[in-house]
C-alpha cells in the first residue's frame, strides 16, 4: 500500500466525517481505529484515516498515541501526514491540539504547520483568525459549551498559541484570495519569523482549494474535514487519486434489527431526539440514577428486548446543559463522561448480542466508548446520511454490521429516521 494522503483524526466521528469528505472528493478511503497491526491486511487505497479517542485525554497520552498513528501511515507511503482535529477547535489550555500539533510538526522535520478548522458546508468558516458558527463566533454560539472541551475564545490564534510551545501566526483572507502561491510565501516568511504555526483563513470552498493546494507538496498539517477536501482536491488533479471513488456501495443487506443511541448532550442532538419520538420508541435514561448506581444498563436493554421486533428503538443520556453542569459538579467532569460512556457502551454491546446488525450513535466521545466495546477495528465508505455522516460498513468482521457515528452538533432534525432509512 502506498497512500496519497493520511490522516490522524482526534476522535472516532470526525475520522468518520474526514474519510467521508476524501471519498466524496475522489479518494478511495479506510477509515481503521486505532492503529492497525503490523500483520492487518486492508484494501488496496488511496488515503488511510485512523481514527484515535484523544481529544479529552491526558496531553502526553494523546502525543503518543498519534506519534505511533502518524508512523503507521509514514511507512505505507504517505508523504502528507493531516492532524484531524474538530470544526470547533474542541481542546483546552492545556491541549491537546497544540502538543500533538508539535509533535508531529517535528517529527516531520517541517517549520510550520498550517492550520485551519474551517468546513463551510458545515457552516464553520475562519476570518482574521476568529472561528465563526454560521454568522456569529465561536464563543457566542450554542457550541461554546462543549462539556468537556468549552469554547470561550473564538480567536485561534491566541487558543493555538496558548497550547503550542512555538508561536502561532495568521494567513489571512487577503493572501488567500491571492492564491496557492501567495499563500506558500506567507507561511515562509512566519517561519523565518520564528512561528510553528500559522492560522489560515478560510471562508468558501474555494478558500480550502487554495490553501490544500498551497500545501500538498509539505508533509503536515491541521485542520477538520474541509482541509481534507482541500488536500483530497489537489491530490485528485495530480492524477493520485480515482474520481469515481465517491458513492461507494454498502454491499449486501446486513440482517438483523436497529438501534440508536445518543449520549451527546448538543442542541443539535437534543432536538433530534425529541424528533425520534415521532417515528420510535425513545427510553431517556436519567444520567443522575446512573451515577447514583442504578442498573440503568439492563432497564434499557429489557426496554429494547420488548420492542426491537416491532421496529427500531433509540436510547438516549442526553441532557440539558445546566443539568450536565450540575451532575458534573456533584461527581466531576471526568467520572461523570466516562460512567455515562461506559454504560451506552454497555447497551451497545447488550444490543448486538440481541440481534442489532444497524447501529446509530450521536455524540463523538459515546461512539469512541462504543465502537471499543464492540471491537470494530475499520470501516468501508458508504453513502453519506448528512453532511459529514456516512454509512459505515464494518471490515474484517464475521457478522457485518452498519453503523452511523454523529459527532453530537452535526445533522438535522431528522437525522435518526434518515440514517435508518438509508441503512435499511
Amino acid at each position: 500500500m502506498s497512500l496519497a494522503l493520511g490522516c490522524v483524526a482526534d476522535d472516532y466521528t470526525g475520522a468518520s466525517d474526514l474519510a467521508n469528505t476524501l471519498t466524496k472528493a475522489g479518494l478511495r478511503t479506510i477509515q481503521t481505529i486505532g492503529v492497525p497491526a503490523d500483520d492487518r491486511v486492508l484494501p488496496e487505497a488511496d488515503a488511510v484515516v485512523v481514527a484515535l479517542k484523544s481529544r479529552s485525554i491526558p496531553a502526553d497520552q494523546a502525543v503518543a498515541r498519534s506519534r505511533e498513528a502518524e508512523g503507521w501511515l509514514r511507512a505505507r507511503g504517505a508523504a502528507h501526514v493531516m492532524f484531524k482535529v474538530c470544526s470547533t477547535f474542541d481542546s483546552t489550555d492545556a491541549g491537546n491540539i497544540g502538543p500533538v500539533m508539535d509533535a508531529l510538526r517535528a517529527e516531520a522535520g517541517e517549520a510550520i504547520a498550517l492550520v485551519t478548522p474551517a468546513f463551510p458546508e458545515t457552516g464553520r468558516s475562519v476570518y482574521q483568525g476568529n472561528l465563526f458558527v454560521g454568522a456569529v463566533p465561536l464563543n457566542e454560539s450554542p457550541l461554546k459549551d462543549h462539556p468537556l472541551n468549552p469554547m470561550r475564545d473564538a480567536n485561534l490564534v491566541r487558543v493555538l498559541g496558548r497550547q503550542s510551545a512555538s508561536p502561532v501566526g495568521l494567513v489571512d483572507t487577503a493572501t488567500v484570495a491571492r492564491g496557492p502561491e501567495a499563500v506558500a510565501a506567507r507561511l515562509d516568511a512566519l517561519a523565518k519569523e520564528g512561528k510553528g504555526a500559522a492560522i489560515a483563513d478560510a471562508i468558501f470552498d474555494s478558500d480550502l482549494e487554495v490553501l490544500g493546494r498551497a500545501i500538498v507538496g509539505h508533509k503536515f498539517s491541521v485542520g477538520a474535514s474541509g482541509l481534507g477536501l482541500g488536500l483530497a482536491r489537489a491530490l485528485v488533479a495530480d492524477g493520485r487519486g480515482t474520481t469515481d471513488a465517491a458513492g461507494a456501495a454498502i454491499g449486501e443487506p446486513v440482517g438483523g434489527t436497529s438501534a440508536c443511541l445518543a449520549g451527546s448532550c448538543s442542541q443539535a442532538t437534543l432536538q433530534q431526539v425529541a424528533a425520534a419520538e415521532a417515528i420510535m420508541p425513545v427510553l431517556r435514561l436519567d444520567p443522575a440514577r446512573l451515577l447514583a448506581g442504578d442498573d440503568v444498563v439492563e432497564e434499557a436493554l429489557a426496554f429494547a428486548e420488548e420492542r426491537l421486533g416491532a421496529g427500531p428503538v433509540l436510547i438516549a443520556t442526553s441532557a440539558p446543559p445546566e443539568a450536565v453542569r450540575a451532575l458534573q459538579a456533584a461527581h466531576g467532569v471526568d467520572a461523570a463522561g466516562h460512567a455515562i460512556e461506559a454504560a451506552l457502551a454497555a447497551i451497545a454491546e447488550g444490543l448486538v448480542a440481541r440481534g442489532v446488525r444497524r447501529l446509530v450513535v450521536a455524540g463523538g466521545e459515546t461512539s469512541g466508548a462504543v465502537v471499543d466495546r464492540l471491537g470494530l477495528t475499520a470501516f468501508l465508505l458508504g453513502p453519506e446520511i448528512a453532511a459529514g455522516i456516512p454509512v459505515l460498513r464494518t471490515a474484517g468482521r464475521p457478522e457485518p454490521m452498519l453503523l452511523a457515528l454523529k459527532s453530537g452538533n452535526f445533522g438535522g432534525a431528522d437525522f435518526f429516521g434518515r440514517a435508518l432509512d438509508m441503512m435499511a
